[in-house]
């Protein structure tokens, strides 16, 4: 039975999260959690693929995301990932088709020289398959969380989905990206919990004059453990 409906981009990103812990999950365990049918994640395993999504596994036995690749001979930091990807989603967005070609034919370039053993070679890396072409909004707020994270600032972030919005004071822990989703790992004190806020969803941000010091279950370190 289906509990609830959701936007497909928003299922997406729900199995990444699912995913990415790097253990073997079945089609139907997923299709209960999420509430939809097995053909369903099946349709939507086919689209993370071919976004380039690093996940191995096969229908019947059950599917995983893999450690993330490198470029060699080059190992990229997480802000010169940031200005890649941005660049690439911007470029390969943009009204200029001069552009848009050399950012396709950059992209392939790039395919062309990662690791020969993945299972799925990503179609076009850095230009999204629907439905993550437009993740690069809300970059602007990613220089004020980064900052936020090293001076331990509070701030007051705001989020929307769909018709919903919803504002609350955090911490931000860090900042992480996969599946081509950057998303900012956060201790909610609006909520009292660990929250992982999409960074395409962020519509508002507010820097706070407070400061904050890590505490007992509220670290990033506690929010790793969770998994």
């Amino acid at each position: 039975m289906v509990k609830h409906s959701m936007a497909r981009k928003d299922r997406l990103y729900q199995m990444i999260e699912i995913l990415k812990n790097g253990r073997l999950t079945r089609a139907q365990d997923m299709a209960d959690r999420l509430g939809v049918t097995v053909r369903t994640i099946y349709r939507d395993m086919d689209t993370l693929i071919a976004s380039g999504v690093p996940i191995e596994g096969t229908r019947g036995l059950g599917y995983r995301a893999v450690a993330s690749v490198t470029l060699p001979p080059l190992n990229l930091t997480m802000t010169e990932l940031e200005a890649l990807h941005v660049g690439m989603a911007v470029v390969g967005d943009a009204g200029d088709d001069e552009l848009r070609e050399a950012a396709q034919s950059l992209s392939a370039k790039i395919d062309a020289v990662l690791p020969e053993d993945r299972s799925t070679a990503p179609a076009g890396w850095g230009l999204a398959v629907y439905p993550f072409a437009d993740v690069a909004r809300g970059f602007e707020h990613m220089p004020v969380i980064r900052n936020a994270i090293r001076a331990r600032q509070k701030l007051r972030v705001t989020t929307s989905q769909g018709t919903r919005r919803e504002a609350q004071t955090v911490r931000p822990l860090a900042l992480d990206y996969w599946g081509r989703i950057w998303s900012a790992i956060v201790w909610s004190e609006t909520a009292q919990d660990f929250l992982t806020l999409r960074v395409d969803q962020i519509t508002a941000m507010d820097i706070l004059p407070q400061l904050f010091v890590e505490e007992d279950s509220k670290t990033l370190a506690d929010f790793r453990a969770r998994d």
